[in-house]
């Protein structure tokens, strides 16, 4: 029988910090991002959009079936929808069916999480500003709340009533919140980005040395929350250089202006996981910014279904 796991169901299985766990995992186990295919997509009449998402290694296999509706916020219904089917990877029998919108509100801020934890310098604790106030506005929070102790977090939106409810889920948390400004990126130790923003959210000049940048909300060629001036002087990690230079706009748009070349990337997530790149505060840590651009992938979306399927069986057991 196929077990078939409510939104609610998924988002309880596993910890943010535990879905970082997962996906280093999966790297470290010799996972090669640059070999995991392109997202198929598909207009939809109406406006939305139908992705697919496969990936497969040797014991699982698995597809996201996602729309992405624009309009459905308006009508009191979530932006991302859509399931995720995980496979027996020898025999391609069903294993189970996930809510595919609570896995991504899971392995978003996951991937962002594993990022952080090799950029962002130890010590004190953190100024943290986030763009958005969406489901995974919602995440990335607890995943960096998890993972570091926060001395203030700022939230801009376009919504002031967004703001203000994420800063009070924030105190609610134990944490100093309030909405802030654009501007107030100057101050930040890590920026988060995770809107459907079009064009950049902030001058990419205001971001201080030795920060980071987190920028999530795009996976389209043409659409960029981040500036060409914070492109050029930061060091740039992504998930994978192909999948980055097919539909990242963020390093696409400045790359189409003659402002950096395709080998302006610093490295990838699996290099920082292997540690083939600087630790954060190594040498030269502190002398520029430091840009993580995330379009999301399927095999992180696998990864974290196979940890999310284990960690039933491990429950079952005890």
């Amino acid at each position: 029988m196929i077990r078939q796991f409510s939104a609610a169901e998924t988002a309880a299985l596993l910890t943010p910090a535990e879905a970082a766990d997962a996906l280093a995992g999966a790297l470290r186990a010799g996972l090669d991002p640059e070999a995991c295919p392109p997202r198929g997509t598909l207009p939809v009449p109406g406006g939305g959009e139908l992705l697919l998402m496969p990936a497969a290694t040797g014991a699982y296999a698995g597809v996201k079936i996602a729309g992405v509706a624009p309009g459905n916020p308006a009508r009191g219904l979530p932006r991302i929808t859509g399931s995720y089917f995980l496979l027996d990877g020898p025999t391609l029998r069903p294993l189970a069916v996930f809510d595919g919108a609570e896995l991504t509100a899971l392995r978003t801020p996951a991937v962002s999480a594993l990022a952080l934890r090799h950029l962002v310098p130890a010590g004190r604790p953190l100024r943290l500003l986030i763009f958005g106030a969406g489901p995974q506005a919602y995440g990335h929070l607890e995943a960096v709340l998890a993972m570091r102790r926060l001395a203030e977090v700022v939230v801009v939106t376009r919504d002031p009533a967004g703001a203000r409810k994420l800063a009070a889920h924030a105190r609610g948390l134990g944490v100093a919140a309030r909405p802030g400004a654009a501007a107030e990126v100057a101050d930040a130790d890590v920026v988060i980005c995770c809107t459907t923003a079009r064009e950049p959210l902030f001058d990419g000049r205001l971001i201080a040395p030795g920060a980071t940048v987190v920028a999530v909300g795009s996976h389209e060629p043409d659409a960029r929350e981040v500036d060409t001036a914070l492109v050029r002087r930061a060091a740039v990690y992504v998930e994978s250089r192909a999948a980055a230079l097919r539909e990242a706009g963020d390093l696409l748009v400045p790359e189409a202006e003659g402002a950096i070349g395709a080998g302006h990337i610093s490295g990838t997530l699996a290099d920082l996981v292997a540690g083939r790149v600087p630790a954060s505060g190594g040498a030269g840590a502190a002398s520029c910014p430091q840009l993580f651009k995330s379009v999301g992938m399927a095999w992180e979306d696998l990864a974290v279904a196979v940890a999310l399927f284990e960690a039933v069986g491990e429950n079952s057991a005890t």
